[in-house]
């Protein structure tokens, strides 16, 4: 014979209501949407073993609902505890001291704070009257202004060089979005650099149940300039391996620029950084004058501001680049010409063109920061 429950389910309908409401909105913790067929279960008359079977728990869960129901009506479905009170472990002073603590220099020898060192620190405090704080404490007070301690970022725009910056930057964008057209291309042209290492043992390959492995050392092998020249609006790029980067790999660059690749360009359009090669003097102090005014008259340049590179589309070619094809060793200036050209020839057959979105009108308002006239 089943036992008597202590605790009767006498639901009203408008509490049925609600709880059926729950069950198919689809929206509450699994814990929730069990109490809730449990208190409905229990007002059909069922028993806690009957219950139990039909909502998958223990019988123990059951009678707990059941109690809870008739001390907390339904609040006891969406809180945890209905009876806890939790108490402030710190006032608004103490807090105040926590916050300020985390805002300043961490102790000599550490680089950042961490919670557990905050709240060593925090109870040494001779203006705080606190025994003991635990990190989680800690974790919590934090949450509210939204402090982390261990985390920070780099910020290299100052405010006077923020005319600069967003004069060059909307230079460029403007640029960027000008209707395309062959007798004035834009191109965007960058550099960077590769360590050639070469294998001191040879590497192992990879095999069922073992990846591929390598020795840890290497032999330094030289180093090579990479020069990267990119029409992003017809998917056109092409990679130069030179073994410097002076100022005349720059000017030889652009002559093959001009005679090479765009012979029939009325003006070509170059992006680039504020690299100290890339001066237009260069061309008067590596070729005769006639030549230096010859390329100088079909090229025009566009500069990227300082710390603003990333509005050089060329860097996400680097960024391909690197990523398939020179994230590995490569022995010698040979092979990686050789690599290099095989990645490019790849890319420009696949068409693979950039669809730069950010505009103008985008920087105005999500750098809005960056413009004086914003400031005031």
């Amino acid at each position: 014979m089943p036992r008597t429950q202590q605790y009767s389910v006498d639901l009203s309908a408008d509490e049925r209501a609600e709880l059926n409401a729950m069950l198919s909105a689809g929206t509450y913790k699994t814990r929730e949407l069990t109490r809730a067929r449990c208190l409905l279960h229990a007002d059909d008359g069922l028993t806690d073993p009957q219950v139990s079977e039909a909502v998958g728990c223990h019988p123990g869960t059951v009678g707990r609902i059941r109690k809870r129901y008739t001390e907390d009506g339904l609040a006891a479905i969406t809180r945890r505890k209905a009876d806890r009170i939790y108490e402030r472990k710190l006032d608004g002073r103490e807090e105040a001291h926590l916050i300020a603590l985390a805002c300043s220099d961490p102790p000599e020898g550490r680089s950042r704070w961490s919670l557990h060192l905050l709240a060593d620190h925090f109870v040494a405090l001779s203006e705080i009257d606190v025994e003991s704080i635990s990190h989680e404490t800690v974790r919590q007070i934090l949450k509210k202004p939204q402090l982390h301690p261990h985390r920070s970022k780099s910020w290299v725009i100052t405010p006077e060089n923020s005319a600069a910056f967003v004069c060059k930057m909307e230079d460029v964008l403007d640029l960027y979005h000008e209707p395309y057209d062959e007798t004035r291309p834009v191109v965007c042209f960058d550099e960077s650099n590769k360590e050639l290492h070469k294998e001191v043992r040879d590497p192992l390959p990879a095999r069922p149940g073992a990846v591929a492995r390598y020795d840890y050392t290497y032999e330094r092998n030289s180093t090579r300039n990479l020069f990267v020249m990119s029409e992003p609006l017809i998917g056109w790029r092409h990679v130069e391996v030179t073994e410097r980067r002076r100022k005349q790999e720059f000017v030889a660059q652009m002559q093959s620029l001009v005679d090479d690749h765009y012979p029939d360009a009325d003006c070509i359009r170059v992006v680039m950084d504020n690299l100290n090669t890339h001066q237009r003097y260069a061309f008067n102090e590596h070729l005769p004058p006639e030549e230096a005014r010859r390329l100088l008259s079909k090229l025009e340049f566009h500069f990227t501001p300082e710390h603003g590179s990333w509005l050089n589309m060329a860097e996400i070619e680097f960024s391909s680049l690197w990523t398939e094809c020179l994230n590995r060793r490569i022995p010698d200036a040979a092979t990686l010409r050789a690599e290099v050209a095989a990645w490019e020839r790849t890319r420009n057959e696949e068409d693979s063109a950039i669809d730069w979105q950010f505009t103008t009108d985008d920087a105005r308002i999500k750098l809005r920061q960056l413009y004086p006239a914003n400031q005031d």
